[in-house]
């Protein structure tokens, strides 16, 4: 037996709500501790075990970067434990289990702790370049004479706030419109794109009413007194004929429309990791293991942003030592309905495995009554640092209620990056 094989003891996540709504008030390390403190609990793990935190987010807080510093701070859990937050856009907190898996193989720890925390609510409106140097300046100013020759330089778009975005300072083009370009690279319609979404936020529907979530999703009370038990962006009542009515949002002739992408969403999730030795040590029973885990890169100038995990899958599956046909379980992370569709198309594809893959056949053929079982990132949302743990948990689980073995994880990320991961039931 591998005495250091990774083992996946519990995590939590909390629902996932639609920004600037009921987690307005909590930012991402309240929601990060919170998790964290929840899957100590349900783990009955003495938190002094806990050796190294990794946390992932995309949009820090500017007065407290350092959110996996700020959520154990927040979770109570001891103060000695060394903290590093990770941005891998999308796949931050998968990269974060990737960095205590790491860790704990190479035996430098036994335990630690993976996740990842996006409140999108409190991302801070921003200022330009301009208006900066001007405050600047002005906070520099010594003497009254400096200070009123300053702001005679004063121009009211200073005070004009750049709004938040997300664009690829490489392409100058925001994660949807290059999403809708790789529906036109792969041939995916708008009509096959809203089928998918409307399938997803069924599923997802199904899956609570079921009481599947109920094992890792958590109930927060809020500031304000509000108890918030489930995901709110599932819409159970929508349909094809509502979701055609939508108007494109990225281009006039587009196909990505709010009713077919995943939406803006605060949440969290955590997750409890040790060595095997150290889960047999402290009699833990755990949700399953870590077999294998690839990421990959692409050339945003030359191929769509989001196909990046379609590079990784073959590498992963050659380090797992396992055939696409072992695969129980397909997670993927549900940017867009179009990048989906697109990245089965492409492991589907035989020309892209010998052009781009430089494989003699395709990945294999996706079995969609594996895939996404419980619904994806469109019903479910998308806080960006907290879907990798989300997406891993939710394989986990229902790897148990299938009693199968096997689930691949995949998780698509800005400027090109792709993660897979293939975990394993207990």
């Amino acid at each position: 037996m591998n005495q250091n094989r990774v083992v996946f003891v519990n995590g939590v996540r909390t629902p996932f709500v639609r920004s600037r709504s009921v987690f307005q008030k909590m930012p991402a390390a309240t929601l990060g501790g919170f998790v964290l403190r929840e899957t100590i609990a349900r783990s009955d793990c003495d938190p002094k075990l806990v050796q190294e935190l990794y946390f992932g987010i995309v949009c820090p807080p500017p007065e407290g970067t350092n959110v996996a510093r700020e959520a154990l701070f927040d979770s109570g859990l001891p103060a000695e434990i060394p903290c590093t937050t990770v941005n891998r856009y999308c796949a931050s907190s998968a990269e974060c289990v990737s960095a205590i898996a790491a860790k704990i193989q190479s035996g430098q720890i036994e335990v630690g702790m993976a996740g990842g925390a996006e409140s999108i609510s409190s991302i801070r409106a921003l200022f330009s370049q301009d208006a900066t140097d001007f405050f600047q300046d002005l906070m520099r100013s010594k003497t009254t004479a400096q200070k009123l020759s300053k702001l005679t330089e004063f121009k009211p778009k200073h005070l004009m706030p750049h709004a938040p975005g997300i664009k690829e300072p490489t392409t100058g083009l925001t994660m949807g419109q290059s999403g809708d370009l790789m529906a036109r690279v792969f041939g995916v319609s708008r009509e096959i794109q809203d089928k998918y979404a409307l399938d997803s936020h069924i599923k997802a529907h199904n899956a609570w009413e079921r009481g599947f979530y109920k094992s890792h999703v958590v109930t927060i009370g809020t500031p304000d007194g509000k108890v918030v038990d489930r995901d709110t962006d599932i819409r159970a009542d929508t349909t094809l004929e509502k979701l055609a009515m939508l108007k494109p949002v990225f281009y006039k002739d587009g196909t990505i429309t709010a009713g077919n992408a995943s939406p803006l969403t605060d949440g969290a999730s955590a997750i409890l990791m040790m060595s095997e030795k150290k889960a047999e040590e402290y009699k833990m029973k755990p949700l399953g293991f870590l077999r294998g885990y690839a990421a990959a890169a692409i050339d945003i100038k030359k191929e769509p942003l989001l196909i990046g995990p379609v590079y990784a899958i073959p590498r992963m599956l050659k380090q797992a030592d396992v055939s696409w046909e072992d695969i129980d379980l397909i997670e993927m992370h549900e940017a867009f309905a179009a990048q989906v569709l697109s990245s089965i198309r492409a492991i589907e594809s035989k020309e892209f495995a010998k052009d781009k893959l430089g494989l003699d056949r395709p990945i294999g053929q996706v079995d969609m009554s594996k895939f996404n079982v419980n619904g994806g990132s469109i019903p479910l949302g998308h806080p960006f640092g907290a879907t990798g743990v989300r997406l891993i948990l939710q394989a986990l689980h229902e790897l148990k209620v299938r009693g199968k073995k096997l689930a691949l994880v995949s998780v698509c990320a800005g400027s090109g990056l792709g993660v897979v991961m293939l975990v394993e039931a207990a």
